[in-house]
C-alpha cells in the first residue's frame, strides 16, 4: 500500500477515534475531537497532493478517498445533531434537516457515480463540489472550535467569544447552501445518465 492510500485509511481511524471523542464525557474531549478532525482534514489534502506529484493515483484511492471524506463529514455533522439534543445551551445549532440535505446529497452523488461507472464513464469532481468540501470542512472546524474553547484558558475563550458563534452560524448556512446547490447543478448536468434509464 503506497503512502497516499496509507493516508487515506488513516482517515477512517481518525474519524472512529474523533467520533469517540466527541461522545466521551471526559475533560478536554471537545479539544481532542478538534485534533482528530484537523488531522484527517490534513490527511485530506496530503494523500490527493501526494498521489497526483508522485504519480501514485490507483483505483483503490480513487474509490476509498472520497468515501473517507464523505464518511469523515457526514459523521461530524450527525454527530452535531445529537450533541445539540445532549447540549440545549449549545450557542449554534445544527438542525437535523441541514444533515439530511448534506447526508442526501453525498448519497445521491455517490449513487450517481456508481451509475456512471457501471457505464464505463468516469464523472469528474467539479469546481462547486471542490468549495462545497471547503464549506463543509471549515463549518465542522468552526464548530469544533466553539465547543472545545469552553475548555481552554480564559484568554483563549475571550478571543473567541465575541464572534466565533457568529462565524459557525455563517459557515453552517453557507456550507448547506453549497451543498444544495452543488448537488443539483451535478443531478442536472449529467441528467442523462439517469434519465436514459427510466
Amino acid at each position: 500500500m503506497n503512502l497516499p492510500n496509507k493516508l487515506t485509511v488513516s482517515r477512517f481511524g481518525l474519524t472512529v477515534l474523533f467520533l469517540w471523542a466527541v461522545f466521551s464525557p471526559f475533560k478536554y474531549n471537545d479539544t481532542l475531537a478538534l485534533i482528530f478532525f484537523c488531522l484527517g482534514g490534513i490527511t485530506d489534502f496530503l494523500d490527493g497532493r501526494i498521489a497526483r506529484s508522485r504519480n501514485l493515483i490507483t483505483n483503490f484511492g480513487k474509490l476509498m478517498d472520497p468515501l473517507a471524506d464523505k464518511i469523515m463529514v457526514c459523521s461530524a455533522f450527525i454527530a452535531f445533531v445529537e450533541s445539540s439534543h445532549l447540549n440545549p445551551n449549545a450557542p449554534v445549532k445544527v438542525g437535523a434537516w441541514m444533515v439530511i440535505v448534506i447526508v442526501g446529497r453525498e448519497l445521491a452523488i455517490t449513487g450517481l457515480r456508481l451509475l456512471a461507472a457501471s457505464k464505463n464513464i468516469v464523472l469528474a469532481a467539479e469546481g462547486y463540489g471542490k468549495h462545497k468540501t471547503i464549506s463543509q470542512i471549515v463549518c465542522v472546524i468552526a464548530l469544533l472550535v466553539l465547543d472545545a474553547s469552553v475548555e481552554w484558558p480564559a484568554a483563549l475563550r475571550n478571543f473567541f467569544a465575541p464572534w466565533a458563534p457568529m462565524f459557525a452560524t455563517i459557515m453552517l448556512w453557507v456550507a448547506v447552501v453549497l451543498t444544495a446547490f452543488s448537488g443539483g447543478i451535478y443531478l442536472w448536468r449529467n441528467r442523462k445518465l439517469y434519465l436514459e434509464d427510466m
